[in-house]
């Protein structure tokens, strides 16, 4: 079961706005020096991330994604799949008694007269508004259909065609890329990622899961995504929030792609900033895991693995 203790909420005092309601799980875990993006609650070791699921297969994405590893990481859950109360309904399925939910979120767009609307049109930008709701994950669900629980087996290093696999996909982005040293990084005034070469990792899921977070880093370039976060010298908050972009981006790339998260340096150190961002403005870290998901869905397009849709759709109706 997976209770209050272990799920946080507001009590009826507590006022929280939806963006600080859906990355409190995230914080949560923060707190605990915890990165629920690279899975430490992993019962085989180093195996991949697996996206959460919506009741009709199709994967969260952006902040939803990461607060709902932030749940799976604080229960213990093993199931990727989630359900409101009515899908579970509609399967002939239950929520256990005592169980809690975690939230989510999506934006929809607003309603609007017709002077706002030809306000907006001109602006091409369309109004939106965030909502939200709850879901349960299926290990808090009795009687879901077999369909829901297939047997996934454990996957270790990866090897052989698995590594041929992976490998074939990175050599599909056209970054220039040179091999050397002790350290990984990007190089925005020469637009070059340097890597250690791969004889320096203990083994191949570091050396991709390395260039998976430089590579994210990669498209920032002004010719690419044109990202900035305001960056004036290493360590400040702008050079924080980017590194909490490309560690996003290069879990969500391993999730789509079957890529542990676990590249050669440890970012922990950023987790002070992190949860000062969380702090000042929860919306700032949804937008950081939003460009995460354009990061990635841009890496992922360079890869030819096509990504989920974007999120657009109230489940609480389904």
């Amino acid at each position: 079961m997976c209770s209050a203790k272990t799920i946080p909420h507001s009590s009826s005092k507590e006022r929280l706005s939806l963006a600080e309601r859906v990355t409190r799980q995230i914080k949560a875990a923060l707190e605990r020096g915890v990165r629920p993006w690279v899975k430490p609650w992993s019962a085989t070791g180093e195996a991949p991330l697996v996206l959460p699921l919506r009741a009709n297969g199709i994967p969260y994405r952006g902040v939803n994604t990461l607060a709902l590893w932030a749940a799976a990481e604080a229960c213990g859950f093993s199931s990727p799949n989630w359900f409101t109360y009515k899908q579970c309904d509609a399967l002939g399925a239950n929520v256990r008694k005592g169980e809690r939910g975690s939230f989510v979120v999506f934006y929809k767009q607003a309603g609007q007269n017709k002077a706002e609307a030809d306000r907006q049109e001109e602006k091409q930008e369309p109004r939106r508004i965030l909502r939200g709701y709850v879901v349960f994950n299926g290990d808090q669900v009795s009687g879901l259909p077999e369909r829901f629980f297939p047997v996934v087996p454990a996957i270790a290093q990866p090897r052989g065609p698995e590594e041929v696999r992976l490998t074939a996909l990175f050599a599909k982005i056209p970054a220039t890329i040179r091999y050397g040293g002790d350290r990984a990084f990007y190089a925005p005034s020469l637009d070059i990622i340097q890597m250690p070469p791969k004889s320096a990792f203990p083994d191949v899921t570091r050396f991709l899961s390395t260039k998976a977070h430089e590579l994210a880093h990669w498209t920032r370039a002004k010719s690419r995504l044109d990202r900035d976060f305001g960056q004036k010298r290493f360590g400040d908050a702008g050079y924080a929030l980017e590194e909490l972009v490309a560690e996003l981006a290069s879990a969500f790339v391993g999730a789509q792609i079957g890529l542990p998260a676990d590249h050669i340096e440890d970012h922990a150190a950023y987790i002070g900033s992190w949860l000062a961002a969380l702090d000042d403005s929860p919306s700032a870290f949804l937008t950081a895991a939003a460009k995460a998901q354009t990061a990635a869905d841009y890496l992922l397009g360079l890869m030819g693995v096509t990504a989920a849709a974007p999120e657009a759709v109230d489940e609480t109706s389904a």
